[in-house]
Order: structure tokens, then C-alpha cells, then sequence
């Protein structure tokens, strides 16, 4: 392909034009890389301290309804669904929590403490005491950290639980959770029984909550929980706030550096514009001697894909490069749901789709310096100084 022969010749005999094309398109591709690498990496964490952290399906009661009835035979049957790692039963309820003269409402969570740590992982936020108390000591319960601070209580303290339609309780302060997020102020966890003794019913539950092996398969899952004709919503319905945050990120991040890498691909055009008029005595020769205009055409769009590849190689190899380098970014305070550090994450497919897609733009860049410099009359190309 002798097309390819003369591109390389042309590019190889102007190498101070060729290394800065090539170096420009490759700085804007390591920023591309390096950009991408934070954002998927935030994008990680945030469905880390998010989605990870919270039910994949929520299953309420009937239309109509304020419980869930039959809650153990409903649990045992989303238990067989294909995907399903973890149910648990709640009870959930309002009530007001009193020590000494401090008070707070707060939400009173009725659990099952295995069951809920197949779906939420609670035995992982414990920084005080034992979820496991909760089914071992009576009255017992388990605070958040803000709350505990709020209410100025200890463990082995015991809080007064009251509110209007329920049963006062006394409450025995038997751990203490830090979740990282606002709801360490709101939420007390009980035992199921110690919860819906409070709230003067039994046998029913207000939501059960179940985790999948993928969070992807939540709306499958949620979907045959609907068949069973309880309402079921996938973690991405009941927070769609945080697929917004990560669209809009993503959005913003992948404009932006498109734009760079736009731009530096208009210095390879540049550099053919440029090629094309030094050029233009050879062209003339090259027609004259019958070399068809498709092929002159060929020939610079063959120099900008090749810049534009060999850019995008240096460029993605520098970035990864970089990203592996610096490992994590610490902010060394909370940005946002519990995010303290971003860590860096190298993908092959995303090199792959930016050399791609930095190679399909520098041929498309380069068609049109090509087109001019096929255009040109054989015999007025020959005789320009």
C-alpha cells in the first residue's frame, strides 16, 4: 500500500512537526484518562457508600394497607427468587426517646439481626456493644452515634420510649453504630419482638428488604415480587438522586474533555494544512505520474489517523500511567454520602474506547486538508514556488 509508504515518509521527514502533533493530541488524551480513572473511581465509591450500603429492593405492604401480613411466608418465597442474597422483615415506627432531660423522635427500627445483616451489613458499623444483644437481652436497643451524643447516653444506659397509641418502654442502651451517614441521629434498632410490643401489634412487619447478588438485577427481582402482588422498588426508584449525581458528573466530565481533545486535534489539521502547502510541488508530481486524486486524498488522512493513533497511545499510557501512580486522592473531609477519598481505577476498555474514539476523530479532522490537497491541478501544483 504505497499510500501508507509516503504518508509515513512525509511524516518521518517533518519530525519536529510530527513529535508536537503527536505530543498535543497525547497531553490532552492523558488528561482524558486521568479524568476518566477519577471518575469511575468516584463513581465506585459512591455506589460504595451508597448503594452497597442500602437494600437493592424494598417490598411494601398492599394498597390499602399499613402492614404486611403473612411476612414469613412472603419472606421464604422472595427467598427462592433467583438472585436474592438476603431478606430481612422491619418494623419501623415513630417514637420519643428520653434520657435524664434530653429528648428526641426518632425512628424505632424492629429487626431480625441476622436477617438484616444479609441485606445491610450492620455488624460492620458497630463501634460500641452488640447487635447480637438485641435478641439476647430484652427491652434492649441499639443507638446511633449521633444519637448517642444527642441523648448523652452510654451503653447499659436506659432510655425511656414513648409516644402517643404505643406501649412505653424502657430500653437498655446496648450498642452503638456508626453508618456515616444522617441517619445515625434518626434511627434506634431493636429487636423484632421489643419493636412491634412497642407499637401494639403482632405477627406484621411495615417493609421487607432484600439484597441481590447484583445490584443491577433490582428491577428483575423487584418485578417478580410484584407478581406475587406486593408493590417492590429497585434501589434505583426509591434513589434516583444518586444515578442523577453520577449522570450529571459523568456528563460534565466526558464534555469537558472531549473539548480538549477536540482541540488538540485541530493542531494535527493545522499541521496538514500546513504539510499541504510545503507539499504541493510533490503533489503536482505525484498526479502528473498518475497517481489518482483518491489516493493523494489517502495519503493525509493516513498522516492524521496515524498522529492521531500514535497521540492516543502516548497519551492513555501516560494517564494510566499517572492514575496508578497517585493510587488515592484523600480529601481528608467527607465531599459527599460519606466519600472521603477517590481512588483512581484503570480500565483496559476505557484506553480502548479513548484511543478509539481520539483515532476516528483525527481521520475525521484530517478529510478535509485531504480533500484540498486532492483538488489540486496537476500542472498549477508543479509550478508554484
Amino acid at each position: 500500500m504505497y499510500e501508507l509508504f509516503i504518508a509515513i515518509r512525509h511524516l518521518t521527514s517533518r519530525r519536529r512537526q510530527t513529535l508536537f502533533s503527536i505530543l498535543a493530541v497525547g497531553l490532552a488524551v492523558t488528561g482524558l484518562m486521568w479524568s476518566q480513572a477519577v471518575m469511575v473511581g468516584f463513581t465506585d465509591e459512591m455506589y460504595s457508600k451508597t448503594v452497597d450500603r442500602m437494600a437493592h429492593v424494598t417490598v411494601e405492604p398492599k394498597e390499602g394497607e399499613d402492614y404486611i401480613h403473612l411476612y414469613r411466608k412472603l419472606t421464604e418465597e422472595i427467598t427462592r427468587i433467583d438472585g436474592v442474597v438476603g431478606v430481612s422483615p422491619v418494623i419501623a415506627g415513630a417514637a420519643t426517646f428520653r434520657f435524664k432531660d434530653k429528648n428526641k423522635n426518632v425512628v424505632m427500627q424492629g429487626i431480625n439481626v441476622e436477617a438484616q445483616d444479609s441485606v445491610l451489613f450492620i455488624n460492620e458499623d458497630i463501634v460500641e456493644g452488640s447487635f447480637r444483644d438485641l435478641e439476647i437481652t430484652p427491652n434492649s436497643v441499639v443507638v446511633g452515634d449521633a444519637l448517642a451524643e444527642k441523648l448523652g447516653v452510654k451503653i447499659e444506659d436506659t432510655i425511656d420510649a414513648s409516644f402517643p397509641e404505643a406501649n412505653p418502654a424502657a430500653l437498655k442502651v446496648v450498642g452503638i453504630y456508626n453508618s456515616g451517614t444522617p441517619l445515625d441521629e434518626t434511627i434506634a434498632i431493636t429487636s423484632l419482638p421489643t419493636a412491634q410490643d412497642f407499637l401494639d401489634v403482632s405477627n406484621v412487619v411495615t417493609t421487607i428488604l432484600v439484597r441481590g447478588d447484583d445490584r443491577e438485577r433490582a428491577q428483575a427481582i423487584s418485578e417478580e415480587i410484584d407478581a406475587m402482588g406486593y408493590p417492590a422498588s429497585g434501589w434505583k426508584e426509591t434513589n434516583p438522586e444518586i444515578l442523577q449525581t453520577l449522570k450529571v458528573e459523568g456528563t460534565s466530565n466526558y464534555i469537558s474533555m472531549a473539548l480538549i481533545v477536540i482541540i488538540a486535534s485541530f493542531g494535527i489539521v493545522s499541521t496538514l494544512f500546513m504539510a499541504v502547502m510545503e507539499k504541493t510541488k510533490e503533489i503536482g508530481m505525484l498526479m502528473a505520474m498518475g497517481v489518482p486524486r483518491r489516493s493523494i486524498m489517502m495519503i493525509f488522512v493516513l498522516e492524521s489517523g496515524i498522529l492521531g493513533l500514535l497521540g492516543a497511545v502516548f497519551g492513555v499510557i501516560l494517564g494510566a500511567a499517572l492514575a496508578m501512580q497517585m493510587g488515592t486522592y484523600e480529601y481528608g473531609t467527607e465531599v459527599m454520602a460519606g466519600i472521603t477519598s477517590i481512588p483512581f481505577v484503570v480500565r483496559i476498555q476505557d484506553a480502548v474506547i479513548i484511543v478509539l474514539f481520539t483515532f476516528l476523530l483525527n481521520l475525521i479532522g484530517g478529510i478535509y486538508p485531504a480533500s484540498q490537497a486532492s483538488k489540486l491541478k496537476p500542472v498549477e501544483a508543479i509550478g508554484r514556488e
